[in-house]
């Protein structure tokens, strides 16, 4: 789709953001990588001079469920899986993410039969448009296992071999606990989300409740050992106590994900676990299920990556409010790493994420208009795909 030729050239900043810091100076690129970064404007005859633009590195997207959207753009609407695909990728790369982790779930909740009918032919559909080079950005697999569905032991087995499966994560959407501990207020929000009324909900929430008990220990052990056997990192879902966060630990689990209390980013701070988060929370001024502010976890410093969960825009857009915030302790270069390098190195990428010699140019274009940021240009492996 793209032409590869162009791949060899020099941008020049006065605002690079490397590991060192912010510098102005020049990346030299050639064959899609960067060869150096150097202090000091030399632009040459294929080069562009980008005055005071950001240039930053691309984005690493490790948990974002917004492909969904484009599946199934209205109720009972459900579109051409590739098509939806490529719509994803639009929004994914202009908001500056070069690498995303398409997180599909593996296994449900409460039952809803499109999401399975549609989880296989989904995941082929991605695996032909990263062969055929349709998509503009690089996509991933993060496998969202959810442990109360006997059938996500299946699906993890069929799917964890995909040459796109990257991330696990072990998630448990039971009411009462995690995400959602106040059992009634997820009844009600789940019956108006599928159209129930309250005694439907009901029902769905008792048979939930019910398969959690008797598959959930089972369906959680295999999906940590088929991860721990495919070498793939491994994720734990809104942890909420330490005890929680303790078992992960114990699994061999390194990173927690959304944990939804203070007392849970305590914990996987002291134990040595990474934590993620999602910056929708940061941006809204609070977590939309009730949970801890992604803000206080910033303030204690115990929030190591940030993903962008169910809006893509919303990493770029979090990294500068976090930089622009002298109450936060995390700057500029610290906010840029916890969206591009950190994520890359929780899910194992080592070539990519920073703006350093040897790495692929997956590169962001940023020009700051007030406090919005406009995303100029990006290229991925050298290529410019915006």
């Amino acid at each position: 789709m793209f032409d590869a030729d162009d791949t060899s050239f020099n941008l020049v900043s006065g605002r690079i953001i490397t590991p060192q810091g912010l510098i102005d100076g020049t990346v030299e690129v050639e064959a899609g990588r960067i060869v150096s970064v150097r202090s000091g404007r030399q632009v040459g005859a294929s080069g562009v001079d980008f005055g005071t633009d950001y240039l930053i590195p691309g984005i690493v997207d490790l948990h974002t469920d917004h492909i969904e959207r484009h599946v199934f753009p209205r109720v009972g609407v459900m579109w051409n899986y590739l098509n939806a695909l490529m719509a994803h990728d639009g929004v994914v790369v202009s908001g500056g993410t070069t690498t995303v982790f398409d997180s599909l779930c593996v296994g449900e909740s409460i039952k809803q039969p499109e999401r399975s009918t549609m989880l296989v032919p989904l995941v082929a559909a991605l695996e032909q448009g990263q062969k055929d080079d349709l998509f503009r950005a690089d996509h991933l697999l993060h496998l969202r296992c959810e442990i109360c569905d006997p059938d996500t032991v299946t699906l993890t087995e069929a799917l964890i071999q995909s040459p796109l499966a990257r991330v696990v994560s072990v998630m448990d959407h039971t009411p009462g606990d995690r995400q959602s501990p106040d059992a009634e207020r997820w009844l009600v929000h789940m019956a108006r989300e599928l159209g129930l009324d309250l005694p439907q909900a009901r029902e769905r929430m008792t048979e939930l409740l019910d398969r959690s008990a008797r598959v959930g220990v089972q369906v959680r052990a295999h999906v940590v050992a088929r991860a721990h056997a495919a070498g793939l990192p491994i994720l734990s879902h809104d942890d909420r106590t330490a005890e929680q966060v303790d078992q992960a630990h114990a699994e061999g689990i390194t990173v927690s994900e959304f944990p939804t209390t203070m007392e849970a980013a305590l914990r996987a701070r002291a134990l040595g676990v990474a934590t993620i988060m999602g910056a929708p929370n940061l941006l809204r001024g609070g977590s939309q299920s009730g949970n801890v502010a992604l803000r206080e976890v910033l303030q204690a410093d115990l929030c190591d990556a940030l993903c962008s969960d169910y809006v893509p825009r919303s990493l770029l857009d979090a990294a500068f409010m976090i930089a622009d915030d002298d109450t936060l302790p995390q700057d500029l270069i610290r906010a840029v790493a916890m969206v591009s390098d950190i994520p890359a190195r929780m899910a194992g990428l080592t070539d990519r994420g920073r703006i350093a010699p040897g790495l692929r140019a997956d590169l962001v274009r940023v020009r700051r208009m007030g406090t919005h940021n406009h995303v100029v240009a990006v290229w991925r492996e050298g290529r410019r795909v915006l």
